[in-house]
């Protein structure tokens, strides 16, 4: 059995058996996991090898770069100054960033940039991992690009440019980057191991992300014919250099490598949020409830900003989506699936979600991305703390 560091409450036992199961069966090379129930942590684990070129094991304060799981972090941001009147959710983003009304984007709503519905998830031209850093050049082009479809007629996922696009919102309101917002209005209150953005002084703590390098022409060898009908389209998709799917996936070229340090420093509000699991789910439960007394965002600016806003198949990736203003909604084929959760996954396995009806704040973080397959780390996890949830009391109960 493999060496596990933390803890859980009693009743959640099971939890770290199936986090062992996933690292004895090499699933995992480093992982985490942490659960926020009621705003108590009832579970906190975490084990295997941070770094395999150096043998650096995964300790109790290790970093992991979380992918699109920073969407559900920026979005947050957002709404806060919306919570507090500085941002209008329904206002023209052109009225706080004026550049932006270039090429018929004048009447585009802030809202449009969180729902992925402004049509601006690709540019013209590709920028540079160099230019992508320094932030202005990646804003100037999304100014001046022309939508790819007509906004607010259809939803594709942004996957890049949404950190960008609403980055730059933030930072047109509270004169801070997005970064620095976080930090100061969030992370800091809430004593969150979360950046956007990472100091120097936390770089030695990163896990190194093991990941094949991305193999574009990959797609191109996949014999279609060969696949089952409702994966033709998507592959197809990906497997054309001139599509919208492959596009967006190619705002910037060389491809972004997040063990780079000075892509952790930089500020990519889409996908390099850098966090431990427990920090995660901390954040996902002061957005429920409250966490020693602090609260992000009240129960009406929450239940705002997880109304389902948009849904059905996305134009990028091709697949059926459910979207909250920022946060995304589980589709009921997804083990997460409640109702009322809420979240964002993350490239190759991370996942921070809530779920208000049941007070469950979930994280988990990992150095092994898992791509092309069904990864069943997360739920399994998952799983566990379902099961010993049926059987703890609820704080309501008797």
């Amino acid at each position: 059995m493999p060496e596990i560091g933390g803890s859980t409450a009693p009743g959640f036992e099971e939890v770290r058996t199936a986090f062992a199961a996933n690292l004895a069966g090499g699933q995992e090379v480093g992982a985490a996991v942490a659960v926020y129930l009621h705003g108590r942590k009832v579970v906190d684990l975490w084990g295997g090898i941070a770094d395999p070129e150096t043998g650096r094991p995964w300790e109790h304060d290790t970093l992991q770069v979380v992918y699109s799981t920073t969407k559900g972090i920026t979005a947050a941001c957002a709404h806060l100054l919306a919570q507090r009147g500085e941002l209008d959710l329904d206002a023209p983003v052109a009225d706080y960033w004026p550049e932006f009304a270039a090429n018929g984007k004048d009447r585009i709503p802030v809202r449009w940039l969180l729902t992925h519905q402004a049509g601006l998830p690709a540019i013209e031209h590709p920028i540079t991992p160099a230019e992508a850093i320094a932030w202005d050049p990646m804003v100037t082009a999304l100014a001046a690009q022309r939508p790819a479809w007509e906004p607010g007629t259809d939803h594709g996922y942004h996957g890049l440019t949404y950190g960008w696009l609403v980055g730059e919102v933030v930072r047109r309101v509270s004169g801070r980057s997005l970064g620095t917002f976080l930090a100061e209005e969030i992370a800091g209150p809430l004593d969150l191991d979360l950046w956007i953005g990472l100091p120097a002084a936390e770089r030695h703590r990163v896990s190194r992300i093991i990941a094949a390098p991305p193999d574009f022409e990959a797609f191109a060898r996949i014999d279609l014919d060969a696949l089952p009908e409702p994966m033709r389209e998507v592959m197809a998709a990906f497997a054309d250099p001139t599509s919208l799917t492959r596009r967006s996936i190619a705002v910037v070229m060389p491809p972004l490598d997040h063990n780079d340090p000075a892509e952790q420093s930089a500020e990519m509000p889409a996908t390099n949020g850098i966090c431990t699991a427990r920090a995660l789910a901390r954040f996902y439960a002061a957005l429920i409830g409250e966490v020693d007394g602090q609260r992000i965002l009240s129960p009406e600016t929450l239940a705002a900003a997880t109304a389902e806003q948009v849904s059905g198949v996305d134009r990028i990736l091709r697949v059926p989506v459910r979207i909250g203003t920022g946060f995304g909604l589980p589709t009921p084929d997804a083990f997460w699936y409640s109702p009322t959760a809420f979240g964002f996954p993350g490239r190759g396995g991370s996942l921070g979600f809530a779920d208000p009806a049941t007070g469950l704040a979930f994280g988990y973080v990992m150095n092994h991305l898992q791509e092309g397959v069904p990864d069943l780390r997360a739920a399994g996890l998952f799983d566990a703390v379902q099961r010993a949830m049926s059987v703890i009391p609820s704080p309501t109960d008797g």
